[in-house]
């Protein structure tokens, strides 16, 4: 670090050291929320109140039966993370006994935090009071989720910034040592990179939040380097390496709302909100209102229409607009991904910032257009945003290939079928892999063999053959060198598979764009 950067550090680590240099919480309430943001907070809680579990004080995961239930053979499983969602809820809401059990509720989280120094998941929490203690041979991700910290994390400190008069004083100095906790786990661990967005986004805020508010001087420094390198990674080509997920970066959206509201310094609000509109701005180049998606490609997705599953973008989005016109499934059992559902009490504290000219975007659509977006050094991501039709390619220098388990999208296609149903097609197995998405076409490189899945109404595997694919209310011309082909029917899916291809393009149809 040269020596005009180490004087900025030290100036900004005296200026986050005096209580003067942090905003001001907002102190929100359910009657001081937007009609929108109280509608979906409100839907939340009444899921939270539904699931919550009043023997083990966590809320019981959707899918999970009743402890009361009269098939006992079937064991309840318990969310942590969701269960500190709630209670920040709680707190919002702030009916009768409403601070009782989301005291409660905390008592339990704190518990579940890990308090084995040495180990690599040492100050994350457990997932569920029933997960296995992790053994000599843990595997992260699988036997422990270290990303607890940042979740937790976060929320503890909205608690403890907007509402610490509605907890009790001893749990609140738990709170304050369980964030110390986890930034002390995490430093140690030193598995973070400022690539990984969403975590690194909530750790840059969380670590300079303990550094104050946990009494740790020596965290200033290394925290405001690391949101520099962050924002450094990011002001490259004005995007996040992880990019376009309708789930996570809902999350950087948070992450950047906590540096936007609650950040230390000047500087850290400022490049805090800056990002935010950035990201904004990027979601709305690939929102089509018509068919209320997000168009990929996709860095990591759990769904291919935004209307079928709860993601934190969805939930974002329904701050502002209206169920009818945000992109999210109606809200009645079941209901896909619908543990997301309880981040929308993050969301309605922190409140919605869009820029202007994004929120045309989100009203309705502002024209067909292009997408041409650099990522990184090698990485473009392009797409197409027609009136009823969207697609897109990911160009990755042919650094990244697609397996059966990848969170990976780099080709995607939605449209609406004369159902009124999105359907969709989505690559669900390649080799490194360059899509590229132009006018009336996604151009692919890719040597080995190539999979799709097609999800749309009616469709069936008699209505695809190797060189097209009749769609209700699109067809797909494939052109491509592969030199065998297969399709198989699953359900309401159609998987198709190209074997040994080195080209291919599908040249999209659609009447009306």
């Amino acid at each position: 670090m040269n020596k005009l950067a180490k004087i900025g550090l030290i100036f900004i680590s005296c200026a986050l050291m005096s209580s003067a240099a942090f905003a001001k919480p907002r102190h929100p309430d359910v009657e001081s929320l937007s009609k929108n943001s109280r509608e979906i907070f409100t839907i939340s809680m009444t899921w939270g109140d539904q699931y919550w579990d009043a023997q083990t004080k966590l809320i019981r995961a959707p899918g999970f039966p009743n402890p009361a239930s009269p098939e006992p053979a079937l064991q309840p499983h318990f969310l942590v993370r969701e269960s500190s969602w709630y209670a920040l809820g709680l707190l919002l809401r702030d009916k009768p006994g409403d601070r009782d059990r989301a005291a409660e509720i905390l008592r339990i989280v704190l518990k579940e935090q890990y308090n084995e120094p040495g180990k690599p998941w040492d100050g994350t929490f457990r997932r569920t009071p029933e997960e296995p203690e992790p053994g000599s041979d843990a595997v992260m991700w699988r036997s422990y989720d270290p990303n607890w910290r940042e979740f937790i994390g976060t929320t503890f400190s909205i608690i403890l910034n907007e509402y610490p008069d509605r907890i009790p004083a001893d749990e609140a100095h738990d709170m304050v040592a369980a964030i110390n906790h986890a930034v002390e786990g995490e430093i140690k661990q030193g598995r973070l990179l400022p690539s990984y967005t969403n975590i690194a986004l909530m750790y840059g805020y969380l670590w300079n939040y303990a550094a104050a508010r946990g009494n740790r001087p020596d965290w200033v420094a290394p925290s405001v380097q690391w949101q520099e390198s962050v924002y450094k990674l990011f002001k490259q080509y004005d995007a996040f390496s992880e990019y376009n997920s309708p789930t996570y970066a809902g999350v950087d959206l948070y992450a950047l709302a906590l540096w936007r509201d609650y950040g230390s310094t000047p500087r850290m609000r400022t490049i805090g909100s800056e990002m935010e509109v950035s990201l904004w701005n990027a979601i709305a180049d690939l929102y089509n209102a018509n068919l209320r998606n997000i168009s990929g490609p996709y860095d990591r997705a759990y769904g291919m229409d935004m209307q079928s599953y709860v993601s934190v973008v969805g939930l974002w989005l329904r701050t502002v607009l209206d169920e009818d016109h945000a992109p999210l499934p109606k809200l009645d059992p079941p209901v896909d991904h619908v543990d997301d559902l309880w981040f929308a009490p993050q969301i309605a504290v922190l409140d919605t910032e869009i820029p202007p000219g994004a929120m045309k975007s989100f009203h309705s659509l502002q024209g067909e257009h292009s997408v041409h977006r650099q990522i990184t050094d090698q990485r473009i991501a392009t797409a197409w945003i027609g009136k009823t039709v969207i697609y897109g390619g990911e160009i990755t220098g042919k650094t990244k290939n697609v397996d059966a388990h990848s969170q990976f999208h780099p080709v995607t296609l939605q449209w609406q079928t004369p159902s009124g149903k999105i359907g969709w097609i989505q690559l669900t197995e390649c080799p490194p892999i360059d899509a590229s998405a132009e006018r009336k076409a996604i151009v692919i490189s890719a040597a080995g063999d190539i999979s799709f899945r097609i999800s749309a109404p009616g469709t069936a595997s008699s209505d695809v053959t190797q060189n097209q694919w009749t769609l209700p209310g699109l067809t797909v011309r494939v052109a491509t060198d592969s030199k065998d082909f297969t399709v198989q029917q699953h359900g309401h899916f159609v998987d198709l598979k190209y074997a040994s291809i080195s080209k291919m393009t599908l040249i999209i149809d659609r009447p009306g764009d």
